[in-house]
C-alpha cells in the first residue's frame, strides 16, 4: 500500500506513483472501468479525486496560517506525508506499516534529487516543472511517468537491500592493484583516445567509472571537470541500475567458498598468456575462476537481466549535476554494459555548455535579488554582495543579443528584461523595492526557459552524442582491459572485505569522499556470507538496518556517539573529525536539525557537506575530513573491550601512509 505524487497549487497531479496493492483499493473505491482504453485515465482522475481534498487543504492552510501539514495518519493506521518544495506539493503514503514517517520523507527528497538530475534548472521554475513533468502528449506523459516510477521502484529496492543505499555512500570495490591499473587505462588510453578523436561532436569526456553492480571500481576525472559530488554519483548509480538492472542470486559461489581451504581469501588472477591456459584445480574443488565461454558464464554468475526492454547503447541520458561554480550544468550520459553486473559510464561536456553557465550565474542574481527584496531590503541595500548594476545590465542585454543569434526563442525573455529594467531604472519605476518582485520572478522564469530550450532531454538532436563506432571501440578496450578479471570482481562484489574476528558487522564511512566500506550482506538461503546464511543472515540485517536508522535519529538531534544494547546484541555509532593527515580533531557540539528538516543522508540535500562546512569554519587552515563507524557486537563482550575493538577497527581500516583503502 504504497503511493507518491507531485501536484501543483492548483491540485493538479504532475507526476503519480502506486503499488499494485494501493492501485487495486484505488479502483475498488472508486470503480474504475476496466475497459481498454479507459483504465489509466480513469485512474487518474480517481487519484486526483481522492488527493484533491488534501492538496487544497494544504494551500489554504499555507495562504492563511503560513503553515503546513508535515504529515498525519488515518483511522486506518495510513501515514501521509507532505513538503512542499516552491509550486509542488510531494505526498508520499504508506498503509502496510513497511515504511515510517522518516522513510515517506527520505523517498520524497530522492524523488526531488531524481527531477534535479533529469530537468536541471528547470526545476527552478514551477510553470516549466509542469511542462516538463505533464506533458500535453498523453503517450508522452505516460512513458515519462513510466520512468520515473520506475527510477523510484529501482531507489526503494536499492534502499532495502543494499549497504551503499542504506548509508547513502558509494561503496569501493577494495583491490587497491587491479583500480591503479584501471584509473591508469581510463585516463591514458580511453579518456584521451576519445577526447581526441573528432568524432566526439564537439563533446569532452570529464569523467569515466567503471561499476560492478553498485560497487565502484576505477573512478577518472579529467583535469577540465569539476568535483563529481556523492549526492550526485549515487544518483547516476540510481539510473545505471534502472538502465541495466541486474539480479543478484550468490548460490553459485556458496559450494565453491566452503569447499575452499581457505574460505574468505580470493586469489587474484594473473593476465592471461595469448593462448589461454585452464586454471588448474586444487584438491578436487572446482576453481572459482575459470575462463569459459561468455554465455556460459553469464548463466553461472546468476546474474539474470530483469525483463525490460533493451536501451540503445549509443543513445546518452541527458543529466544535470551539481558543479563548484553552478547549481547544475548539462552533461551526456553513456552507460556502456561490459557484461551483466560490469558497466562502463561516461559523463561528457556537450556542447554550448557555456550557455549553462551563463544562465546560471544571471538566475543566481535574481535569486540573490529576490532573497534580499523579501527580507526587507530595498535601494542599494538589495543589490549589496553582487557585481555593480551596471555591468550586470550590460552583460545580459550582449547574452540576449548572442542568444537571439543562436535561434533560441528570446523574445518573452526580452519583455521581460524590458518590463524589469522600466521598473528597476527608469524615474518612472518603483526601484528595487518589493514592487519588483513579480518582475524579478518572471526573469527567473524566462532564463529557466531559455535553458530548457537548450538542454531539454526532448531537443537533443540524433546527431548530438559520441559517434556510435565511438562508443563501440570503448567498450572493447575496456572489456579487453577486464576480460581476465571479470569472473574475479563478479565475486569479489559478493564478498568484498573479510570479516574481523569477533565482530558480527560494521560500516566504515568517508563522508569526505562520500565512500563506505564494510562486509557483505547475503541473505538467500544457500549463500554463504560473512553473516552465515539464510534467516541467520535476514535476521541480522535486519538489525543493522534498525542501528543506521536509529543513529540517523540521534545524529540529527546532535549526537556524534551512540551506544545501545538490545537483547543478544550491542550497537555502536561514532562520528568525528580527522585532518588530513589522520590527526583526531576536538569533539564539537553537532547542531540539532529540527522536526521538519530533511532526513540524514547524501541524497536529501547532502547533510554530511553541511556538516563539513559547519566545522569547518574553526579549521580555516587545514583540510577537515569526518568519518562514521557502525558495529554490532555480541553483547557477552564488555562494554571496554568492544570500545577498544571499534578505536582498532577505525585504525586499521587505513594503510600506515594513511591512504585509505578505499
Amino acid at each position: 500500500m504504497k503511493c507518491l505524487l507531485v501536484a501543483n497549487e492548483s491540485a493538479e497531479v504532475l507526476f503519480y506513483w502506486t503499488d499494485t496493492e494501493f492501485e487495486q483499493r484505488i479502483q475498488e473505491q472508486y470503480g474504475v472501468s476496466q475497459e481498454e482504453g479507459e483504465g489509466l485515465p480513469a485512474f487518474e482522475d480517481s487519484i486526483n479525486t481522492l488527493f484533491a481534498p488534501i492538496i487544497i487543504s494544504c494551500s489554504t492552510m499555507v495562504d492563511r496560517l503560513g503553515e503546513n501539514y508535515t504529515s498525519f495518519s488515518t483511522e486506518n493506521n495510513h501515514i501521509y506525508v507532505l513538503q512542499q518544495f516552491e509550486e509542488c506539493l510531494y505526498i508520499a503514503v504508506n498503509g502496510d506499516g513497511d515504511e515510517t514517517e522518516e522513510d515517506l520523507k527520505r523517498k520524497i527528497y530522492v524523488m526531488k534529487k531524481l527531477t534535479e538530475i533529469m530537468f536541471g534548472m528547470v526545476t527552478f521554475s514551477g510553470p516549466l516543472l509542469r511542462k516538463e513533468l505533464r506533458p500535453q502528449d498523453t503517450e508522452q506523459r505516460n512513458r515519462l511517468w513510466k520512468k520515473l516510477g520506475s527510477l523510484l521502484e529501482t531507489y526503494s529496492s536499492l534502499r532495502e537491500n543494499d549497504q551503499s543505499f542504506l548509508v547513502e555512500a558509494v561503496e569501493r570495490l577494495i583491490h587497491p592493484t587491479l583500480c591503479e591499473q584501471c584509473i591508469e587505462f581510463l585516463e591514458r588510453r580511453l579518456v584521451q583516445q576519445i577526447n581526441s578523436n573528432v568524432d566526439r561532436m564537439g563533446e569532452e569526456v570529464l569523467h569515466a567509472f567503471i561499476l560492478v553492480h553498485t560497487k565502484l571500481l576505477a573512478f577518472y576525472s579529467s583535469r577540465n571537470a569539476s568535483n563529481l559530488y556523492p549526492s550526485d554519483l549515487l544518483a547516476l548509480i540510481i539510473l545505471v541500475q534502472d538502465l541495466y538492472p541486474s539480479k543478484i542470486d550468490l548460490d553459485d559461489t556458496s559450494e565453491e567458498l566452503e569447499c575452499s581451504s581457505v574460505p574468505e581469501v580470493f586469489d587474484t588472477p594473473e593476465p592471461s598468456p595469448p593462448e589461454r591456459e585452464s586454471v588448474r584445480q586444487r584438491g578436487g574443488c572446482p576453481p572459482v575462476f575459470q575462463f569459459v565461454d561468455p554465455d556460459v558464464q553469464m548463466a553461472e554468475d546468476s546474474l539474470q537481466t530483469l525483463e525490460a526492454p533493451t536501451p540503445d547503447p549509443s543513445a546518452p541520458c541527458r543529466v544535470f549535476l551539481e558543479a563548484k561554480e553552478f547549481p547544475t550544468m548539462p552533461h551526456s550520459m553513456y552507460c556502456l554494459p561490459l557484461w551483466p553486473g560490469i558497466t562502463l559510464v561516461l559523463l561528457t561536456k556537450i556542447p554550448n555548455s557555456h550557455v549553462a553557465a551563463s544562465v546560471c550565474y544571471f538566475l543566481e542574481a535574481f535569486v540573490k535579488l529576490e532573497k534580499r527584496l523579501c527580507e526587507g531590503h530595498e535601494g542599494a541595500a538589495a543589490m549589496r554582495g553582487q557585481p555593480s548594476v551596471q555591468e550586470q545590465r550590460s552583460r545580459l542585454e550582449k547574452f540576449i543579443k548572442t542568444w537571439a543569434s543562436m535561434d533560441i526563442q528570446t523574445s518573452q525573455l526580452q519583455n521581460a528584461w524590458t518590463d524589469f529594467k522600466n521598473k528597476a531604472f527608469s524615474r518612472s519605476g518603483s526601484g528595487f523595492t518589493r514592487d519588483l518582485l513579480p518582475s524579478c520572478r518572471n526573469m527567473k522564469t524566462q532564463l529557466c526557459g531559455v535553458y530548457r530550450q537548450f538542454f531539454a532531454a526532448e531537443c537533443m538532436g540524433s546527431s548530438q552524442r559520441l559517434a556510435p563506432h565511438l562508443q563501440e571501440r570503448a567498450l572493447s578496450m575496456v572489456q579487453e582491459k577486464l576480460m581476465d578479471w571479470k569472473d574475479f570482481l563478479l565475486v569479489k562484489s559478493k564478498r568484498n572485505i573479510t570479516m574481523f574476528p569477533g565482530l558480527i558487522h560494521f560500516i566504515y564511512v568517508d563522508r569526505s569522499n562520500g565512500q563506505m566500506i564494510a562486509p557483505s550482506l547475503n541473505v538467500t538461503n544457500r549463500t554463504v556470507s560473512e553473516l552465515g546464511k539464510g534467516p541467520l543472515a535476514d535476521f541480522i540485517k535486519n538489525k543493522i538496518w534498525s542501528l543506521v536508522a536509529t543513529a540517523q535519529r540521534y545524529l540529527q538531534k546532535g549526537y556524534a556517539t551512540v551506544t545501545l544494547r538490545d537483547g543478544d546484541y550491542f550497537y555502536c555509532y561514532f562520528l568525528w573529525f580527522e585532518n588530513e593527515t589522520g590527526y583526531k580533531l576536538e569533539v564539537i557540539d553537532i547542531p540539532s536539525s529540527p522536526d521538519d528538516a530533511a532526513p540524514v543522508g547524501m541524497l536529501t540535500c547532502d547533510y554530511y557537506r553541511r556538516l563539513l562546512r559547519y566545522y569547518s569554519k574553526k579549521h580555516q587552515n587545514e583540510v577537515v575530513k569526518c568519518y562514521e563507524l557502525f558495529t554490532v557486537h555480541l553483547g557477552v563482550i564488555p562494554n571496554e573491550y568492544i570500545l577498544q575493538h571499534c578505536s582498532q577497527l577505525a585504525r586499521k581500516l587505513w594503510e600506515p601512509t594513511h591512504i585509505p583503502l578505499l
